[in-house]
């Protein structure tokens, strides 16, 4: 933070009555958002976000979709004081309890963490959405088709001529045919990384909700792949089975329909996280997302294997690189 920027956020913090609190960084994520854990000295906490402007990390979509989600009866954190202006956001400390930290010490709760997530899912999915950009087929697969740009061209040079036009306009053929109907407010990133268990409060509310400033309208189908085709740590195969069915069965959506849809949008979904964590690695300097591209390779073989993609496997069996060691180093930063 520049000393210009920390100026900022020491006025902020003072006028927002939290200028005596101490302050420590947590960890970021993928964008240019920073977080700070504030502490007053009563023991109250709350969290700073610090999104610079220019950085395309609006404050404003954070604060209207929180407060679309606690509307609904959903566990987003409460906002204290905002400052769009600046880029400042002061918002409820929902703690630490991230389903991939309690998972690991509490393996017995894996089932009732997912069956919670995905409750949250039907009941987001059952309420009246804000007005939001449509993540639709068309965007989709332009989305999607950028893993030949990153990693493909990487690893193994430019694609044959034509090569990325053909699997765009297979996907998307793929996706109007098998996503159709009307959409529902996703939240994108919806993921163990993402969600924390708040036991203490009951129903949907035991699910804290964070960075879901990106969401948008799509397939009911695209936030259970999210969750259940995890790339950052293995989600055992009987419990992605029994999520699936707990959504069919309580949502009312038409089983067949509903699984050739999650199928068609967990190929979608991980090959544009392949091609994001490709750039991130060689375009941005980040080589902890190169661990994570095996896994999410391991997504798009298994989801190349259903029916339903047959039209479009062989193009994508024959181009992928494998994440082989070697290849992996190509992601060298640029």
């Amino acid at each position: 933070m520049t000393p210009e920027r920390a100026k900022l956020a020491s006025d902020f913090l003072g006028n927002a009555g939290w200028g005596d609190a101490g302050r420590r960084t947590l960890a970021g994520d993928a964008s240019s958002r920073r977080y700070e854990r504030l502490t007053k000295p009563s023991g109250e906490t709350a969290i700073l976000m610090d999104a610079p402007l220019g950085s395309n990390n609006s404050i404003t979509p954070f604060v209207t979709i929180a407060r679309h989600l606690n509307g609904i009866g959903l566990g987003a954190p409460h906002s204290y004081s905002d400052d769009p202006s600046t880029g400042f956001l002061l918002q409820e400390d929902l703690g630490d309890a991230l389903f991939a930290r309690v998972i690991p010490k509490a393996p017995h709760l894996e089932s009732t963490l997912y069956t919670a997530a995905t409750d949250v899912l039907i009941c987001l999915h059952g309420a009246p959405p804000p007005d939001l950009t449509v993540f639709g087929p068309d965007l989709m697969a332009e989305q999607a088709s950028l893993v030949f740009d990153t990693w493909v061209q990487t690893i193994s040079g430019p694609c044959a001529s034509g090569t990325t036009d053909e699997f765009r306009s297979r996907l998307a053929e793929l996706l109007h045919n098998t996503t159709q109907g009307a959409p529902v407010m996703i939240l994108r990133d919806y993921h163990a990384e993402n969600l924390l268990w708040l036991p203490e409060r009951s129903g949907v509310a035991r699910v804290g909700l964070i960075d879901f400033q990106d969401a948008m309208l799509a397939h009911p189908g695209y936030d259970l792949v999210s969750l259940l085709q995890d790339v950052r740590r293995d989600v055992p195969a009987n419990v992605e089975a029994a999520m699936i069915a707990h959504f069919i069965h309580h949502s009312g959506a038409q089983d067949a329909q509903f699984r050739t849809a999650y199928a068609v949008l967990g190929l979608q979904r991980n090959l544009r996280i392949l091609a994001v964590f490709a750039r991130l690695v060689t375009g941005m300097g980040k080589p902890q997302y190169a661990k994570l591209i095996p896994r999410t390779w391991g997504h798009v073989m298994r989801g190349l294997s259903h029916p339903a993609l047959s039209s479009i496997a062989p193009l994508l069996i024959e181009t992928l690189p494998e994440p082989t060691p070697a290849n992996l180093r190509k992601l060298a930063p640029a």
